[in-house]
């Protein structure tokens, strides 16, 4: 191939942004080989550096096809270059389901005949790859090989790297799925973990749904390790494509013991920052309780003293309320029992005056007390007016009192205090 004719691999090849192209023919240079019925001649172009696979001056180099072609184009060899493809049934599904699938779909176009192969390593080669090819049909409608675009797993995982934050081992799958399954043999990742290098040979995992937002991701013998994170069908093929049937996903995945080992710290943080606020919250309470209560403390002990009268004035309206009130019922305590010492001495000595009385002014005295006025006494006593008078001036200077009423209101006092006054001289 001249270079003019290179234009348009070189041309696919960066308009795709893959990282490589390719073409296989259903012919081989030497069918007198022992392998020459699995080895195919074409031409693999590779691109050695797929993070900047939109650079002007691609590193490309050639993987697989003639030597001439490569010095034709100044493209160097690769390292692990060789002639031609080896596609025994195992090695090269890339190239024997595609043209299988046009054989047997001769009506269908192109677009429902193309094929995704899992990620594997051409023979000869160490890097994992996924490829997309699709038949070479003639126009008599005879398949003649395929041709396809390269996903290396340097570009996909520059492509696909997760933004790790709290969990720096968090990696991304993309797989086909088969019974609810992932092969990691046929995988590609992009992250910081590799799922793969720790399967030791245990490359299956179950997918088990948590009921909850993660999944859970565990090997199917032994466990040696799990995972959690979730999945989301990728649709690679149209409803009517020839292989419609091949699920894929994508999956986002952390090893389980770091998410664990995240709630565990997390929850010892959340302890102990709890820890600290309550222990901050009871010594703030013990200083703000002590400043607050001190001057409620004052003012009980202001209440306790026994001069209320000289008692200061506290910033709390409701302990000064108390004072006051406290003060104004103890000067009425303190007068009323002034004045019930006084009424009690005055009715002592009313009651002893009357032991001064003599038996004719106790018959008057009587009488009042009963209840008679003094012209009811007279009639009684079949005394006059005039000596009920003189009678009357007599048991006022003797008892100290100025009425009949004052007279009366002392024997009402005495006996509302339960003291009787003896009834004497009654004939």
């Amino acid at each position: 191939m001249s270079p003019p004719d290179m234009n348009k691999p070189f041309f696919s090849l960066q308009l795709a942004k893959s990282s490589g192209a390719f073409f296989v023919l259903d012919a081989t240079v030497n069918p007198a080989l022992d392998d020459a019925q699995s080895s195919r001649v074409g031409l693999y172009l590779k691109n050695m550096e797929p993070n900047i696979v939109n650079s002007l001056s691609p590193n490309i180099i050639v993987l697989r096809g003639f030597p001439s072609i490569s010095r034709a184009n100044s493209l160097p060899l690769h390292a692990q270059w060789k002639m031609e493809f080896e596609t025994n049934n195992v090695n090269a599904p890339y190239y024997h389901r595609p043209i299988d699938a046009a054989n047997l779909n001769p009506e269908l176009p192109l677009s429902r005949l193309y094929y995704w192969s899992p990620a594997f390593k051409l023979p000869g080669t160490s890097e994992d790859i996924m490829l997309c090819s699709v038949p070479l049909i003639d126009s008599r409608g005879h398949v003649f090989g395929v041709c396809g675009l390269e996903i290396s797993a340097m570009l996909f995982k520059l492509s696909n790297m997760p933004q790790r934050g709290t969990y720096q081992r968090m990696f991304c799958v993309f797989s086909p799925i088969t019974e609810n399954k992932i092969d990691l043999q046929k995988s590609m990742f992009a992250g910081g973990y590799s799922a793969k290098m720790t399967s030791k040979g245990n490359t299956t995992l179950k997918i088990s749904d948590q009921g909850r937002s993660f999944c859970s991701y565990k090997q199917s013998q032994g466990r040696n390790h799990s995972f959690l994170g979730f999945h989301k069908p990728i649709n690679l093929y149209s409803r009517n494509s020839t292989f419609s049937d091949e699920k894929w996903v994508a999956a986002l995945m952390i090893p389980e013991m770091d998410v664990v080992s995240s709630i565990t710290r997390l929850n010892l943080m959340l302890i102990s920052l709890l820890t600290i606020l309550v222990l901050l919250g009871i010594i703030a309470a013990f200083f703000l309780s002590k400043q607050f209560l001190k001057p409620f403390f004052e003012g009980l002990d202001i209440i306790k003293s026994e001069n209320l009268s000289e008692a200061p004035r506290t910033q709390i309206p409701e302990i000064n309320d108390l004072i006051d009130f406290l003060k104004v019922h103890n000067e009425e305590l303190y007068e009323k029992a002034k004045q019930e010492n006084l009424s009690l001495s005055s009715l002592d000595e009313f009651l002893e005056n009357t032991e001064k009385l003599t038996p004719s002014e106790r018959l008057v005295f009587n009488h009042y007390v009963k209840g008679y006025t003094p012209k009811e006494t007279a009639e009684e006593l079949f005394l006059s007016i005039n000596t009920i008078k003189t009678h009357n001036k007599r048991i006022y200077t003797k008892l100290n009192i100025n009425s009949r009423d004052e007279l009366i209101l002392y024997v009402k006092l005495l006996k509302e205090i339960g003291k009787e006054i003896a009834d004497q001289g009654d004939q």
